[in-house]
């Protein structure tokens, strides 16, 4: 279902580009590369991958850090340390790349650059970037077995509430029909699939309870009763 409502938003963008002006296509034209867009798309998501692969794989630091007396709900930050620190690295560097490439290493330290208010927003676009892990491994002891299905939330959330902002912004103003259509089945869509999801996680907790367990245990026996039952009657006739 979120696959769905994340295609349905992929298609209204689709839709928007196919409604701007002329001089809107050409310039978009301009920055146009299919080959690495397709690359750089294929290299995210398994980048993104395997992000999720180091967060559902650092059960030792977790129960270390539970041992050393951390709150469950709060077990899985070392965890985020480790694996965001590969972020950091990989940033750190492409930066400095793109700095040296383009000699504008200089504008750190450039006289009259609002260097202040720069750090302040991209430590706070960082902080707010982190804080979506931040709420997923948080989340995941109440999850239990589903919290393998945290990522899947966290990225379809991002694009529900991408899309949102977008709206509040303008950034949908004077589209089609066709395309505010696309939207809305598409935020609603992953609204839905949030739904879903909550409650399947209801549902399996509810049956994992002791007095459920118990019940599904004694109608189980009933059904065996039952079989034998039937089976001794048949060997009876025959």
């Amino acid at each position: 279902v979120s696959l769905v409502g994340i295609a349905l938003v992929g298609l209204a963008g689709k839709s928007k580009e196919a409604e701007l002006s002329d001089e809107q296509k050409r310039q978009a034209v301009a920055e146009f590369d299919l080959k690495k867009g397709m690359l750089v798309a294929l290299f995210s998501g398994i980048a993104s991958a395997g992000m999720n692969f180091g967060l559902q794989s650092g059960d030792v630091l977790q129960e270390a850090a539970v041992r050393g007396g951390t709150l469950s709900k709060w077990q899985g930050i070392p965890v985020l340390v480790v694996v965001l620190l590969g972020g950091v690295v990989v940033n750190v560097v492409w930066c400095l790349q793109q700095n040296l490439k383009n000699k504008t290493l200089g504008d750190y330290t450039k006289s009259g650059a609002p260097v202040v208010s720069n750090i302040f927003f991209a430590g706070l676009a960082g902080v707010i970037w982190a804080m979506q892990f931040v709420c997923q491994k948080v989340g995941e002891p109440a999850m239990g077995d589903m919290a393998y299905i945290g990522f899947a939330i966290v990225m379809g959330s991002s694009i529900f509430f991408s899309s949102l902002v977008g709206i509040l912004l303008g950034e949908w103003r004077g589209v089609g029909t066709r395309t505010k259509t696309l939207l809305g089945l598409g935020i609603v869509t992953l609204l839905v699939s949030f739904c879903v999801i909550s409650y399947g996680n209801k549902l399996k907790e509810q049956a994992s309870r002791p007095e459920v367990m118990a019940e599904k245990e004694v109608q189980k026996a009933v059904d065996a009763v039952e079989r034998a039952t039937r089976y001794g009657d048949f060997v009876a006739v025959s």
